[in-house]
C-alpha cells in the first residue's frame, strides 16, 4: 500500500499496538488497514471507518490513534474487550459496493477474532451485512441475525448522559436552558441535536453536509445553521464535536467560547496532555471523548452477549456516573480530567491484567448461536 515512514513504526512500538494488518484487494479495490491495540481484556472491538483520506499515511495515523482510544473506551466502561479499529481508505459516497464489504470481512475473519468490527464514520449496518457474510467476527447488524442495527442512537443517548453529569458539575443545573452547539450533523450528531431539543436545550449545529443542516432544522428543531468554520466562535454553554477528531488543535482552543466540551467525536483534542491543561486554565471542562461516547460500543458489546435493547439503555445511563466518578478522581488528585480518565482506565486494566487469558478470544464470550456454531 505504499511506503510508511519509520515515524509510525516508532508510535506502533511506543503506544503497544499489538498488531497492524494491511490489506489490499485488487478484485474489489479494498485499500484497508486493521489495527489491535491492546487485547487485555478482551477481543478487539472497533468499528470500520471509510474516509477519503489524502494518503496512506494519513489513514495509518487515524487508526492508530482510533484503535488506541478503543481501549481506553472499553476498560472505562468495564467492558471485557480490548481496543482495535479499521480504516477502509475510499470514498462512500462513491466507492461502496458488496465486492468491497466482501473482501473486508475475508480480511477481518483471517485474523480469527482478535478483531471484531462495526459500523463508523462512512460505513452503515448494510455494509456490515455484506461484512457478515465472510465472517462472525462483526456486530451492528441487523436484528434478524441477532444483531442490534445502528449503534448511533445509543452513542448519542451515551453522550447525553455524560453531558449531563458535566453540565451538572460546572453550572449546578440540568440541560433545560443551556445551549449547545453541535459539530457534526452525521448519524450520531443529529441524535444528539434531537435528544437536546427534547431536553429543553437551545441547539446551534454546523455540518459541511448542506443537506444535513436543513434537515436538522425541520426534523431535529435545531434553532441555528451556522458555517462550519464558525462553530468555534460562537458563545455557549456546551460545545459537543460529533464529527472527526483533533478539532480542540492550537488553532481552536483558545478561540472556544464555552464551559464544557462535551461530545461524541472520537480524539477530540489534538494533543490530550497539552491542550487539555488549557482548556484547565481557561475554566472548561473537558469531559474525556472515550467515556462519554462509549454508548455504541456497549451496544454492539452486547450482541456478543446475546442482546437486549432495555440493558443496552441500562448501561448507557451509567456513562453519567462514570464521568461523574472521573470529575471526582480530578478534583480530589489534583489533575486534568483526562489524566483522571487515563487513572481509571490503568487501574482497572492493572487489575485484571493477570487475568487476560480469560478473555482474550472471541469464543471466551460468543453470544449468537451462529458464532457458537462457528459459523
Amino acid at each position: 500500500m505504499g511506503d510508511i515512514s519509520m515515524e509510525y513504526y516508532n508510535y506502533v512500538e511506543k503506544e503497544g499496538h499489538e498488531q497492524v494488518c494491511f490489506f489490499y484487494d485488487r478484485g474489489s479495490g479494498l485499500k484497508a488497514i486493521v489495527a489491535i491495540h491492546d487485547t487485555t481484556l478482551g477481543p478487539a472491538l472497533g468499528g470500520t471507518r471509510m474516509w477519503p483520506y489524502e494518503n496512506e499515511q494519513d489513514a495509518l495515523r487515524d487508526v492508530l490513534r482510533l484503535s488506541q482510544g478503543m481501549t481506553n473506551k472499553a476498560a472505562a466502561a468495564g467492558l471485557n474487550l480490548g481496543g482495535g479499529k479499521a480504516v477502509i481508505i475510499g470514498d462512500p459516497k462513491k466507492d461502496k459496493s458488496e465486492a468491497l464489504f466482501r473482501a473486508f470481512g475475508k480480511c477481518v475473519n483471517s485474523l480469527g477474532g482478535r478483531y471484531i468490527t462495526a459500523e463508523d464514520v462512512g460505513t452503515d449496518v448494510n455494509d456490515m451485512e455484506y461484512v457478515y457474510m465472510e465472517t462472525p467476527y462483526v456486530t451492528g447488524i441487523h436484528s434478524d441475525h441477532g444483531g442490534s442495527g445502528d449503534p448511533s442512537p445509543f452513542t448519542a443517548y451515551g453522550t447525553l448522559q455524560g453531558m449531563r453529569a458535566a453540565v451538572e458539575k460546572q453550572f449546578g443545573t440540568d440541560l433545560k436552558g443551556r445551549s449547545v452547539s453541535v459539530q457534526g450533523l452525521g448519524h450520531v450528531g443529529m441524535e444528539l441535536a434531537r435528544l437536546l431539543k427534547r431536553e429543553g436545550a437551545k441547539v446551534i449545529a454546523t455540518d459541511i453536509d448542506a443537506e444535513s443542516c436543513q434537515r436538522a432544522k425541520d426534523e431535529a428543531g435545531v434553532d441555528e445553521i451556522v458555517k462550519p468554520e464558525e462553530i468555534y466562535d460562537v458563545a455557549v454553554d456546551v460545545f459537543a464535536p460529533c464529527a472527526l477528531g483533533a478539532v480542540v488543535n492550537d488553532r481552536t482552543v483558545e478561540t472556544l467560547k464555552c464551559k464544557v466540551i462535551a461530545g461524541a467525536a472520537n480524539n477530540q483534542l489534538e494533543d490530550s496532555d497539552r491542550h487539555c491543561e488549557v482548556l484547565e486554565k481557561r475554566g472548561i471542562l473537558y469531559t474525556p471523548d472515550y467515556v462519554i461516547n462509549a454508548g455504541g460500543l456497549i451496544n454492539v458489546y452486547l450482541e456478543i452477549k446475546g442482546y437486549n435493547v432495555k440493558q443496552a439503555r441500562r448501561l448507557c445511563r451509567g456513562i453519567y456516573y462514570n464521568c461523574m466518578k472521573i470529575f471526582k478522581i480530578a478534583a480530589e488528585k489534583e489533575i486534568t480530567s483526562h489524566h483522571a480518565a487515563e487513572h481509571m482506565v490503568s487501574r482497572r486494566m492493572n487489575s485484571l491484567a493477570g487475568l487476560s487469558t480469560h478473555f482474550n478470544t472471541y469464543g471466551a464470550s460468543k453470544g449468537r448461536a451462529d458464532i457458537r456454531a462457528g459459523r
